[in-house]
């Protein structure tokens, strides 16, 4: 059985979930997006509007910002990147997932992670960093740094791209630029792997 089979059965289970209040007001599950035989997975928050819409994450403004970063190093969704989020169903308002909804949806991510088998892991924001690493970590602290490991990866810390739509400076040291530097070293980790 190959990796999309394996994570279209988990999607399946996740469709059918109502273990939280979060199941109540969605339209859709967004599950993934991405190539299954990437080495570099990308992990965001919650789901928005454009997501919950769609079905898929990241597609919104921030989305596409996050795929025009990664593609200045030649690295795509269809290619080289698989993206989820920590939780798979929309919070209302596009709250910030409390832990009960995290902690609910955790089983997803966990089996995701092991039939990828990633080699790279990038955390994207905040609440990303913490549902692994905990509130004492902060992300202007580990950003652009390889932080530990998680289901056997290496593990790097970004700065969420709807952070960089509040911050569209690319002067050096601006959080953009900072970005597109970490973006590089992700680029150097995964073309070592090949």
């Amino acid at each position: 059985m190959t990796k999309a089979e394996d994570l279209d059965k988990v999607k399946a289970i996740c469709e059918e979930c109502f273990e939280c209040d979060l199941a109540k007001t969605r339209a859709n599950i967004v599950f993934s997006d991405g190539n299954p035989e990437a080495k570099i997975v990308i992990i965001g928050e919650a789901p928005g509007a454009n997501e919950d819409a769609t079905g898929k994450p990241f597609v919104g403004r921030a989305g596409k910002l996050l795929d025009e970063l990664f593609a200045s190093q030649n690295l795509t969704r269809e290619n080289d990147i698989y993206i989820c989020n920590t939780v798979k169903c929309r919070p209302p308002d596009n709250r910030v997932p409390t832990d009960l909804e995290k902690a609910k949806c955790a089983c997803f991510l966990a089996k995701q992670l092991e039939i990828l088998k990633p080699e790279i892991i990038v955390l994207c924001g905040a609440t990303a960093l913490k549902s692994f690493f905990g509130d004492k970590v902060k992300i202007s602290d580990v950003r652009g740094s390889w932080f530990g490991h998680v289901s056997g990866a290496k593990v790097m810390p970004v700065f969420h791209p709807s952070y960089l739509l509040r911050n569209p400076s690319l002067t050096e040291g601006s959080p953009k630029w900072l970005m597109l530097e970490d973006i590089k070293e992700i680029k150097k980790l995964h073309d070592s792997l090949l």
